[in-house]
């Protein structure tokens, strides 16, 4: 899974940023964003909406979910 996908999942997870998780917790939080959302499409569409619904607020989660993904780096643990 690319980057992009793991943050659109992280996004959609209930994980918050106040939570300040670790990396078990951003992998597990993706993991179960997945498969609660049907995969990656399924996170993709969450994304979409909340951007629609919340437009104030979801670029701020965005930025925070790719900051994330990018430093916990979780797709290696994912694919296992």
């Amino acid at each position: 899974m690319r980057s992009t996908g793991t943050a659109e999942a992280l996004f959609a997870s209930t994980l918050q940023p106040s939570e300040h998780p670790t990396a078990e917790q951003v992998t597990a939080a993706v993991r179960d964003s997945l498969r609660r959302h049907g995969g990656q499409q399924g996170c993709g569409s969450v994304c979409a909406a909340e951007y629609g619904e919340h437009p104030d607020t979801a670029p701020a989660r965005m930025r925070w979910a790719l900051a994330l993904t990018n430093h916990v780096n979780p797709p290696a643990a994912i694919a296992a």
